[in-house]
Parts: C-alpha cells; sequence; structure tokens
C-alpha cells in the first residue's frame, strides 16, 4: 500500500503532518485511500504496516472502544496521530450479530467466505419460518482519532448504512459481507456498487465525513 499523500491547505489537530492509518486490512486500506484522497487533507497517511506495526488486540464490547483501542496502539508506538475505524455488520434478528466479531464470525479472521457461508447458515431457520420477510441488516463503521496516544479527548466519528442481507452473493467487488448487502433502493448489493459509489453512501464514506466535520478549521 502506498502512502497516502493530499494536497489541500487544513489546520492539523496536532503539530505533525502524518497520521496513521490503523488497519492492516487491504480492503479496508484501499476504500480509504480513496476516500482521504477525495478529502483534499494536507495530510500524509500512513498505513500502519509500513511502520511495522501489528495489529492491536481488539477486548473491547464495542466499535467504539476497538476503535480506539486501535488509535491508541498504533500512536504509541508510532508517536504520530493515528486514525483507527472499527467496523462491522449487525443483524437485529441475530441480537447484532457478527457486529464487532465481524471479521471472524466463522472462526477464521478475515475469511470472507466463511464468514458469508455462516451468515447465510445462521438465517435460514429465521427465513423458514417468515418467508416473506426481508432481514434487515445495518453496517456500522466507527471512527476514532487521536493527536497522541493518551489523548483525553479524542474525535469520534460513526456511520450506519441500511440494508436487507440475501441469501447468495451477488457482485464481485468490495470485501467481507458487501455480496450478501443488498440495497432495495438501487437494486444492487454493496459488492455490485462501483468504489467511488459505494464511498458516497457507505458507513465508511459517512463516518468520514463526520470526522472530517470535527477537524479544526
Amino acid at each position: 500500500m502506498s502512502v497516502i499523500s493530499t494536497s489541500l491547505p487544513l489546520t492539523q489537530p496536532t503539530s505533525h503532518n502524518q497520521w496513521v492509518l490503523a488497519s492492516n486490512n487491504k480492503g479496508k486500506l484501499a476504500e480509504f485511500t480513496r476516500l482521504f484522497a477525495e478529502a483534499n487533507l494536507d495530510v500524509t497517511v500512513i498505513p500502519q504496516g509500513q511502520l511495522d506495526i501489528e495489529d492491536a488486540i481488539e477486548d473491547g464490547l464495542s466499535f467504539v472502544e476497538n476503535a480506539l483501542i486501535k488509535a491508541r496502539h498504533a500512536s504509541r508506538i508510532s508517536g504520530l496521530p493515528a486514525i483507527a475505524d472499527d467496523s462491522g455488520l449487525c443483524v437485529p434478528v441475530l441480537g447484532n450479530a457478527p457486529g464487532i466479531f465481524s471479521a471472524r464470525y466463522a472462526g477464521e479472521h478475515g475469511n470472507d467466505a466463511k464468514n458469508n457461508a455462516k451468515l447465510v447458515t445462521d438465517l435460514q431457520p429465521i427465513r423458514d419460518e417468515h418467508p416473506n420477510e426481508p432481514i434487515k441488516g445495518m453496517f456500522v463503521c466507527v471512527l476514532a482519532m487521536v493527536r497522541h496516544a493518551d489523548d483525553p479527548l479524542p474525535i469520534i466519528a460513526q456511520g450506519l448504512w441500511q440494508g436487507e442481507i440475501l441469501t447468495a452473493a451477488h457482485g464481485d467487488g468490495g470485501f467481507g459481507y458487501d455480496p450478501l448487502f443488498w440495497l432495495p433502493e438501487l437494486q444492487a448489493t454493496a459488492a455490485s456498487l462501483s468504489a467511488a459509489a459505494k464511498n458516497r453512501i457507505s458507513h465508511r464514506g459517512q463516518a468520514i465525513q463526520q470526522l472530517l466535520a470535527q477537524l479544526p478549521s
């Protein structure tokens, strides 16, 4: 992953002009590359893998807690401000599972195929009981920005993306649960959208816009 660099002046929340992006997820990094480029920040955003920073242990009980854990971890090791994302899919009829365990829902971290298959299997009894009712789902993204590892006032932003869960995958773009995430208003899955279209309406795109709005001007 190349360093993300943009050029529009912006007053920074710290004296640094570099931020660390606390993620090693290739799908997320690709989306953040586009989102930060579109934001035109006068900041160099460096994926933590370029600094040999391993993933933090995500032992929080919420998206907010895990995002903060990751941001503080990357900032503490790098000595730079850090931004972290914690995101996942919540399905109300499953008690909002997979939730914070979305990436390892089937037991193997980052195995999208197994995670999707488990979700379809877990939902089948509910579909059998209510065959004519769509199953609602919601993508959640929480972003945490810390100026330093012990920042007492981190910037928190949240994006929510509503949709329905299909019985089979459609589309070959995106990552994670995108092929199962149906958008009735667009008659498409998240995996069927172009990268630009997805960024305009996705949970991650919404969260980025909220975070940018909270930065000092």
